[in-house]
Order: C-alpha cells, then sequence, then structure tokens
C-alpha cells in the first residue's frame, strides 16, 4: 500500500495584484486531490491560501490545516477541514506543517511566505532535512528571491549548493509533475 503523501503549501493570506495567482492557487488544489495527496496549509479561508484550500476540498483531497490562535480571527480558520490544529504561535505552525509534509510548495506571498520558505531551506542547507522544496514562479513572481539568492552565493555567505536546495517551477502542470517525481 502506497503512503499517503502530504504537499505543504506555503501562500499568501492576501490575493495579490494578478488574477493568475489565484487561478494557480486553485490549480494547485485541484492537482493535489486529483493525484491522491493531502494539502497541509496554514488553515485560513482568505487569499491563496483559502483558494488553494477550497478547492483542494472542493476536489475531494484531504486537507490538514495548522493555524495559530491569535490568527483564527483575522485568517479566518476554516473549521471544515479533514483535521484542524491550533498552535500557539508562527513557529510552532511552520514546524507542525512541515512535519506533517513530504514537500513543501511556495505559492506567491508576502513577509510570512518568504520566512517559511528562509526557514525550510535554512533547515534544509544544515542537514536537517530532504524534503524537496518548491516555488511556484507564476508570471516570474519568484525571480527577484532567486537573484538574491544568486547574489548571496556569488558573494560568499552561502555555499553552491544551495542554489540546489530548491526549484523554481513556472506552473502548476509542471509542479505537479515534479511533485510526481520525487515521491516515486
Amino acid at each position: 500500500m502506497t503512503p499517503l503523501r502530504s504537499v505543504c503549501v506555503f501562500c499568501g493570506s492576501r490575493p495579490g495584484a494578478a488574477p493568475d495567482y489565484a487561478e494557480a492557487a486553485r490549480a494547485l488544489g485541484q492537482g493535489i486531490a486529483a493525484e491522491g495527496w493531502r494539502l497541509v496549509y496554514g488553515a485560513g479561508d482568505v487569499g491563496l491560501m483559502g483558494e488553494v484550500a477550497r478547492a483542494a476540498l472542493a476536489a475531494g483531497a484531504p486537507t490538514m490545516g495548522v493555524i495559530p490562535t491569535h490568527l483564527m480571527g483575522k485568517e479566518r480558520g476554516k473549521r471544515d477541514l479533514a483535521q484542524l490544529v491550533i498552535t500557539e504561535d508562527m513557529h510552532e505552525r511552520k514546524k507542525v506543517m512541515f512535519m506533517n509534509s513530504d514537500a513543501i510548495v511556495v505559492l506567491p506571498g508576502g513577509a510570512g511566505s518568504l520566512d517559511e520558505f528562509f526557514e525550510v531551506l535554512t533547515w534544509r542547507q544544515i542537514g536537517l532535512h530532504l524534503k524537496p522544496i518548491f516555488l511556484l514562479d507564476t508570471k516570474g513572481y519568484w525571480q527577484p528571491l532567486i537573484q538574491l539568492v544568486n547574489h548571496v552565493v556569488d558573494q560568499g555567505f552561502a555555499e553552491p549548493s544551495l542554489l540546489r536546495s530548491f526549484d523554481a517551477v513556472p506552473d502548476v502542470p509542471g509542479l505537479l509533475a515534479r511533485l510526481r517525481t520525487s515521491f516515486s
């Protein structure tokens, strides 16, 4: 029996400026369900978080949400999930999401999404895990971040291996293909 694979999705609690971001979030939620995987996400019903979760749920994906107590109201914590975990703080939220996933996907987002990305990237850099990390680079959203990471390496603050610790994928079909490969 194949174990249930879980995809942790970090993403914005806002929809962003381009409708393509929400469209990609919905497509990812549907794709996770179509593959028979579980969505692990921040439990909010707002922004891209809400888009990916509603699409995954509507398509039948088991869904685990993890949210700190202080964000239940602001991010309108979804209560219709297969599993809802309420944590004390953001640090615990990230840890619970990470521990319950087999791969990490980062969609466009703000400071929180950057924090989540850099935390799992740092954990990988120091050898705490080998889980694949993907940036869904919708409309080239993550290109400035990729340039920054290249700059960090070029300036001698990280080994070149850091650049191989994550992959940017331009679209959902490509991302789903990469996830399938990483799970096989």
